[in-house]
């Protein structure tokens, strides 16, 4: 990857550009790049923020000058980082598709030309990985979804769609985190909570993770709500190579 560029982004930040095309083998140097300051322990670095197609690092200039934090980092991205070695981080997560858990499932499927079950099946037959996260807390930026059910947002969004919910809004999918306004068409609910700011680890998944929804019924869904605010549910997660 030649054409990665570093940039000043304001008096205590620089950001790290791995070029333009948003693609799961840029995912994977800018995450090998993050594991890599991780094990370095750069001195002065307050936080490393992954995006699609770069790596927002703030440091702290009392700590590290400018001058100093460019040279170094400069040095690391020129190094021989190894991507493709790291076990995938693959999340499970339950979800109630249709009804009152998916109120646009029927939508998404119309548009589809697609039976209901048909858009379930597809919609929770890959595993999706997490580019990066924001908008809000935990809020995940999820890639390859079959474009077979790319579905346009709504034309007119709702002013408040509840933290759980599962949608598709163009050519991603999602889980809402937290109640909020939002256009995306909704075709089911997880009980699991992304975002818990009482728990130890807020956000539950980090940028390089992956997602895979797993349908479930909806005494399936109310056992595991149950789990979830007991504090006693904890996500099947997979490594794989």
């Amino acid at each position: 990857m030649q054409n990665i560029r570093i940039l000043t982004a304001g008096d205590s930040s620089l950001l790290i550009e791995f070029g333009k095309e948003i693609s799961p083998e840029v995912n994977q140097r800018i995450a090998a790049t993050v594991q890599l300051m991780k094990e370095q322990h750069i001195e002065g670095v307050v936080d490393v923020i992954p995006a699609f197609c770069s790596l927002l690092v703030n440091y702290d200039p009392r700590v590290a000058r400018y001058e100093k934090m460019r040279k170094r980092l400069e040095g690391l991205v020129r190094m021989d980082i190894k991507v493709g070695e790291r076990k995938r981080k693959v999340f499970e997560v339950p979800v109630a598709y249709g009804g009152e858990y998916g109120p646009d499932l029927g939508a998404i499927a119309q548009h589809a030309g697609l039976s209901e079950e048909q858009v379930i099946a597809i919609h929770s037959s890959r595993d999706y990985l997490i580019y990066m996260l924001g908008f809000l807390p935990g809020f995940c930026y999820l890639g390859g979804l079959d474009e077979r059910i790319h579905t346009p947002r709504l034309s007119n969004p709702r002013l408040k769609i509840r933290a759980g919910s599962v949608g598709i809004g163009g050519s991603q999918t999602g889980i809402y985190p937290l109640d909020s306004p939002g256009g995306w068409q909704l075709m089911g609910m997880t009980p699991v909570k992304t975002y818990d700011p009482g728990r130890e680890t807020p956000i539950l998944v980090e940028a390089g993770n992956y997602i895979r929804f797993v349908p479930v019924d909806e005494a399936e869904y109310q056992r595991i709500q149950a789990l979830v605010e007991n504090g006693s549910y904890q996500c099947v997660v997979h490594e794989e190579v």
